[in-house]
């Protein structure tokens, strides 16, 4: 993913464009896309500002809330795998997603889901 125009090429494709220049002038000027500078003046004529949007964001866990529920499998059964796992939360009607899924949350809970030889 490509990084965010700088605010300080923001400020000047803006001025430019607010002092008579086309959107498409500009951005020739400037060396960045025609539709960098379009969407740019259509950022601000929405919202007041030239300042670019977030980029990412958290994104919660798929298996957050069912944390218990993992506890109790894990305890239940000390040698139980992450399918086995997986298979029982699918069966409980939850969406479980990968094993990588399953792993990721149970490392998170500080579980261990080690098979017993």
């Amino acid at each position: 993913m490509t990084a965010p125009l700088s605010a300080d090429l923001r400020r000047r494709l803006v001025r430019a464009i607010e002092a008579g220049s086309s959107a498409r002038e500009a951005a020739r000027r400037f060396e960045v896309s025609p539709s960098a500078a379009i969407k740019l003046m259509q950022r601000l004529r929405e919202t007041g500002s030239a300042a670019p949007a977030r980029i990412g964001g958290y994104r919660r866990p798929l298996l957050a809330g069912h944390d218990a529920l993992l506890r109790e499998l894990t305890a239940a059964k000390p040698g139980i795998t992450l399918a086995e796992i997986q298979t029982e939360l699918t069966g409980r009607g939850i969406q479980a997603g990968s094993l990588s899924t399953v792993w990721s949350t149970l490392r998170r809970l500080g579980l261990r889901h080690k098979k017993s030889r």
